[in-house]
């Protein structure tokens, strides 16, 4: 079943796995936390904020010099090293620099491993098996995101509020992603004698492909239609679901782009195309937003979260393999690192918008304007991409 599965991409997905595991524990307690020790809605959004800003920068920088010094693995080390550094460093602190301080410096982490982590995935790959590797990635990824939040939750049930020590519990499943990083192999490359200047580092757009720029640009223009994942579970909490029932149904989502991220990579490559498959995902995410944002039938809503999975399953490994497939060989991880920094910085600007649109004008016109964004992303890919890449 898993032949085209390399022991590299096995490790890779392994501490991948792990590394959500310690991350998603902290879904359900974080917010808690911060609201526990005085932090209200407002500085929390800002938070976030800035740590999504500064690990999009991350990307950008990590991604550009892992392609110019040759070099993967001491990338992906030194990301996962600070970001399970950073989880039991939240749980320690009260003040607001420290925490600041401590989620800046997971979402760097998480910046300066995801480029060099996924040129690591395309060397591992070729166009007969991309999607498919980059979607068993994505798979181990999600179960960790599966395994994480029933964690904190079975915790939480024997010992109430102990929101502290569940930050220092992360360390256990995150020092195991790290041992996994050395186990890694890493393919030998000829450094090159010029160093680029830091600007350079973050010029990558202007020297990209055509095929490249035209879908950033598309796929970033996307990013105002996907704002935080905090606003699909705001809204079927408007709805009436309990905590409990939100958690239950972040879960379910996780757990249905587990099983499926896999299978659908695997169609990807074989038979439907990469670019089928991200249209068909993109498509399920409308449905998914009409679903949610305009229903307040519990049934329906859990539906939606479940058409959420399935979006993700579509996409996320997908947009990656496109990427790579569409970029010099020697630019994998630049090519990655740029959009998915450019991607993190401009969703801090899709989350404003977001809640500015839902303070004036209600939950219901956030969820259409985002309708109407996918469906201009999906006739923009059809007219631009389609003939180019239907055998991808």
């Amino acid at each position: 079943m898993f032949k085209q599965i390399t022991k590299t991409v096995w490790l890779i997905s392994l501490i991948s796995l792990f590394n959500d595991f310690s991350s998603e524990m902290l879904y359900p307690i974080i917010p808690l936390y911060l609201e526990q020790i005085g932090y209200g809605s407002i500085l929390i959004g800002v938070l976030e904020g800035i740590a999504e800003c500064m690990g999009g920068l991350a990307k950008i920088y990590s991604g550009s010099l892992s392609d110019i010094l040759k070099k993967r693995l001491p990338f992906v080390q030194l990301g996962y090293f600070l970001s399970v550094l950073s989880r039991p460093l939240m749980g320690l602190f009260q003040h607001s620099a420290p925490i600041v301080g401590a989620r800046i410096l997971d979402k760097a982490g998480k910046g300066i491993r995801t480029g060099a982590r996924d040129a690591i995935l395309g060397d591992e790959s070729n166009e007969g098996n991309r999607a498919e590797v980059f979607g068993f990635h994505r798979s181990l990824d999600n179960w960790g995101a599966v395994l994480g939040p029933l964690a904190a939750l079975l915790f939480l049930y024997y010992y109430p509020n102990q929101y502290r020590t569940i930050f220092l519990l992360t360390i256990i499943p995150g020092l195991v992603a790290i041992f996994f990083t050395f186990g890694i192999k890493e393919k030998t490359h000829s450094v090159p004698k010029k160093r680029p200047s830091l600007k350079e580092h973050f010029s990558y757009f202007s020297k990209a492909t055509i095929s490249y720029k035209k879908l950033v640009m598309i796929l970033l223009m996307f990013a105002f239609a996907s704002s935080s994942d905090m606003y699909l579970l705001l809204k079927a909490k408007q709805s009436g679901l309990s905590d409990t029932q939100l958690l239950m149904a972040y879960i379910l989502f996780n757990l249905v782009a587990a099983f499926a991220a896999y299978p659908l990579g695997k169609l990807a490559d074989k038979k439907t195309g990469k670019l089928n498959m991200l249209l068909a995902g993109l498509a399920v995410y409308a449905f998914t937003y009409y679903l949610i944002g305009f229903y307040t039938s519990t049934i329906i809503i859990v539906l939606g979260f479940v058409g959420y999975g399935l979006y993700y399953a579509l996409t996320d490994g997908i947009i990656k393999a496109i990427l790579i497939s569409i970029s010099p060989p020697d630019e994998k991880a630049s090519a990655v690192g740029f959009f998915a920094g450019a991607n993190s910085i401009l969703l801090l600007f899709a989350n404003l918008l977001a809640g500015a649109v839902w303070f004036a004008f209600g939950a219901k016109v956030v969820f259409f304007y985002s309708i109407i964004i996918t469906f201009i992303t999906i006739a923009l890919l059809v007219f631009f991409y389609k003939k180019k890449l239907r055998a991808d």
